[in-house]
Parts: structure tokens; C-alpha cells; sequence
């Protein structure tokens, strides 16, 4: 009897990896393979690294140890975004057998299968790529919401960020693939489907014809069988009063935008090269909430920033305030190599960083608070995700980004049902389904 070879996968990062990776085990699959955990015994383990900071490098290399101590006959391959960014750091790792960059990934099939023992670098020039890498899905290994990526890349060069060198210019994929990946998911009983990418404001700028993200969105809202669109992320800079409107008219599109911020000081948001002012963002979240009903508003914050002022600093809290945003994730800057922000003077150093985390996180936390408890009393339709066998628990997402939990005596995983929310217990919402 044939015994198939198994392989093993380990996705950090942001939801473009985790689409890769999807699109990888499906590769193996089809060949044969047999997909393990990733603690468990594999002859091969693929790690779907990230460089956005680092602690995202170390903790690549960390799993990229833990992979061959597991297994030390295994074979051990770095793919991504550290290994586009310092492929000879990895090479010299004992641990490490295979090295890919970021538009070659699926071609670690057949590298794996050819492997003899020697370590091997196989690094396209990604600034040479003017295509996206043919993926393409139709199950993934969250079971419910499906993350598709439509656009790989980014033209902006915010002065912090290291991803267009390691992902290169836009590259969109064409519409009439994403159609066909989204029913191809909706025939596997998907639900929801989140549009995710690098830069996913950048959809088809690299495109002849004139299409843009919200002509996929409204091609997609006419499949049949899929409940909800929902956006990963998306540039202030993108939200015009007509997009804004054109959107408002997609019905099944998330009640929630994941709206890029950084700061909210109009001078380090200068030096950090993003393409907006401060007066701008409220402008976007106005009429957001002007053409949206209570739409949740989420965002991320670097704090510590170089030169970061106290002032500027009181600035951005004052602007969390101001805005009261739904949800914020609150990163401590952290120095990347190969960035212009690397070289700027009155980098912070010490603790200083860590304090400001933690005032802002408090501040945002509370603001959450009052949003959750804004929606009590109020009827959502719920896809859920998971269930609690012990506690007879099952909990989804609302189309503005809430975790709700009901009680049921049977597993509601992957059923899109609404719920009346009536209650919030140590910060976690509780319904009853209608």
C-alpha cells in the first residue's frame, strides 16, 4: 500500500499569507499529500514567513527551529516575505533546506519534490513581476469566511513599511477569476467572502480598462448563495463621497471598513508618507456614517514613531476621541531595515514606546466598550464560526465585526442566522436567536 508523504504548514502574518497558504495545501492535496498540524510529525514543513517587524522575522525563524526539531529528516522550506527580504539569513540557517520568494511560491511543489539535500535558493526579482501569481482557492482552512486575494503589491512606500520591496509593485487579478474563485467557494458552502491584498485601493491601476475594487464588489454581490462581501482594509484616500454612495448600494457588503490610519498627528503622518491629512480621515468616517447605519470603524495605530512628540502623541489620542472607533490595533514601531524611516533621527529608544502603547490601548479599549454596548438591544445576522460542545456555545461574527455567542444544543457552525443581542459578560456579547 502506497503511504502518501505529509506536510505540514505554519502561516504568520497578515490574510494575504493565510490565502497563499490556502492555495498551497490545495497544491499538495491534489498531488497526494496528506496535511498535518504543524506539531505533529511531518516530512515536510513550509513556513509562509513575515517581515513586517521584528518580532514577525524572529518569530519566523523561531518556527522555521521548531519545524526541524520536530522532525530533524524533515525537509524545511522558508517561503514569503523574510524570505524575500534576507534569503542568505535564512540559507544560513542549519534548520533550513529551501528558500522562495514571494511571486514563486507555488513552485515549492516541485522544489520539494526534486530536493536532494542541498540547500537551495530560488529568489525571483520581484520588482521584474507585472503579473500576480496564479492562485486560485476553493476551500480554505477557516471553514467559513473565505479571504480571497485580489491584488498583490503596493505603490505607496510608506517611509516605515518594508512590503512593496518585498512584494513589489500592483499586480491585480483579473475579475473574471475572482468571480469564478468566489462560486467555486459558494459551491463548497462558503458564506462570506472577505476581498483581502496588499493594497486593495490599488484594484486595477495596473489594468487597461478602467475597473476598479467596487466593480468586483458589485459583480460579486449578484452571486447567489453568498451572504456577505466584507473589505480586510482599505485607504481613506480610496472612500470619495461617490464610492461611499456606490457602496452603500452593494447590500450584502459588511457594515464595517477596516480604515488605514497610522497616527492621528497630521506631522508624523508626514513623515510617515501616508497620502491624507488628519481633516480628511474625519471627512471619510462622516460619510461613512452618513450612508451606513452605525458602520463599525476599525483601524491600526503605530505609536512611537521616530520623533514621535509628546504632543503629537496627545494628538492621536485626542483623534481616537474624536473619532471613537469601534476596534483599533495599537503597534509599537518597530525599525526594518531597508526603510527610510530606519535612518531618521530621534529614534525612541527605552520604554517610552511601551507606555504610550498601553495609554492608547486603554483609551481604545474603552471606546470599544461603548460601541458593543451601543449594539445591545439591537438584531444582527450572525455567521458562525465555532461551538462549544462543554459549554453548549456558539459564536459567529455580525456584519460590523461583533463576536456573539448563543446558547444552543447543537453545532451552528456555518449557519447565517439573526440574533437579538442582549447582554455583554466580562466584555464578551451574548444574543438570543430570533
Amino acid at each position: 500500500m502506497k503511504i502518501n508523504k505529509t506536510v505540514a504548514f505554519m502561516t504568520l502574518g497578515c490574510k494575504v499569507n493565510s490565502y497563499e497558504t490556502d492555495g498551497l495545501v490545495k497544491l499538495f492535496k491534489n498531488d497526494g499529500y496528506e496535511i498535518v498540524e504543524f506539531n505533529d510529525i511531518a516530512d515536510i514543513y513550509i513556513v509562509n514567513t513575515c517581515t513586517v517587524t521584528n518580532l514577525s522575522s524572529s518569530k519566523s525563524r523561531q518556527m522555521l527551529r521548531r519545524a526541524k526539531r520536530l522532525n530533524p529528516e524533515s525537509v524545511v522550506a522558508a517561503i514569503g516575505c523574510y524570505a524575500q527580504k534576507e534569503p542568505d539569513k535564512l540559507l544560513e540557517m542549519d534548520e533550513v533546506d529551501i528558500v522562495l520568494g514571494n511571486n514563486n511560491k507555488m513552485q515549492i511543489l516541485e522544489i520539494v519534490k526534486k530536493y536532494n539535500g542541498d540547500n537551495k535558493k530560488v529568489i525571483l526579482d520581484i520588482e521584474k513581476e507585472d503579473k500576480v501569481e496564479d492562485i486560485m482557492i476553493n476551500e480554505t482552512l477557516h471553514k467559513t469566511r473565505a479571504f480571497i486575494r485580489i491584488q498583490d503589491g503596493c505603490n505607496q512606500f510608506c517611509s516605515y513599511c518594508i512590503i512593496p520591496y518585498v512584494r513589489g509593485r500592483i499586480r491585480s487579478k483579473k475579475m473574471e477569476d475572482i468571480i469564478k474563485e468566489i462560486k467555486d467557494l459558494r459551491d463548497n458552502n462558503y458564506k462570506e467572502i472577505v476581498f483581502t491584498g496588499i493594497h486593495v485601493a490599488s484594484y486595477g491601476k495596473d489594468f487597461d480598462e478602467e475597473v476598479d475594487l467596487i466593480n468586483v464588489l458589485e459583480e460579486a454581490n449578484k452571486i447567489e448563495g453568498i451572504k456577505r462581501l466584507r473589505l480586510s482594509s482599505i485607504e481613506p484616500t480610496f472612500l470619495t463621497e461617490e464610492n461611499i454612495i456606490r457602496l452603500s448600494k452593494i447590500d450584502k457588503l459588511a457594515n464595517h471598513f477596516h480604515l488605514s490610519l497610522q497616527s492621528g498627528s497630521d506631522t508624523v503622518l508626514a513623515r510617515m508618507n501616508r497620502k491624507y491629512l488628519t481633516k480628511d480621515y474625519i471627512i471619510v468616517v462622516q460619510l461613512l456614517r452618513e450612508y451606513f447605519d452605525e458602520p463599525a470603524i476599525t483601524t491600526d495605530i503605530i505609536v512611537a514613531f521616530p520623533g514621535e512628540t509628546e504632543e503629537e502623541f496627545k494628538e492621536t489620542c485626542e483623534f481616537v476621541k474624536a473619532i471613537k472607533f469601534s476596534q483599533v490595533h495599537v503597534f509599537k514601531y518597530s525599525i526594518r531595515e531597508g526603510t527610510k524611516a530606519a535612518t531618521m533621527k530621534n529614534q525612541i529608544h527605552g520604554t517610552l514606546g511601551s507606555e504610550r502603547s498601553k495609554t492608547l490601548t486603554k483609551l481604545v479599549n474603552d471606546y470599544e466598550n461603548i460601541y458593543k454596548s451601543s449594539q445591545i438591544n439591537r438584531s444582527h445576522f450572525v455567521l458562525f464560526e465555532a461551538y462549544n460542545e462543554d459549554l453548549k456555545v456558539a459564536s459567529g461574527l455580525t456584519e460590523n465585526y461583533l463576536k456573539v455567542n448563543v446558547s444552543s444544543g447543537v453545532n451552528l457552525t456555518n449557519e447565517f442566522i439573526k440574533v437579538d443581542l442582549k447582554t455583554i459578560v466580562n466584555g464578551e456579547i451574548f444574543g438570543n436567536i430570533k
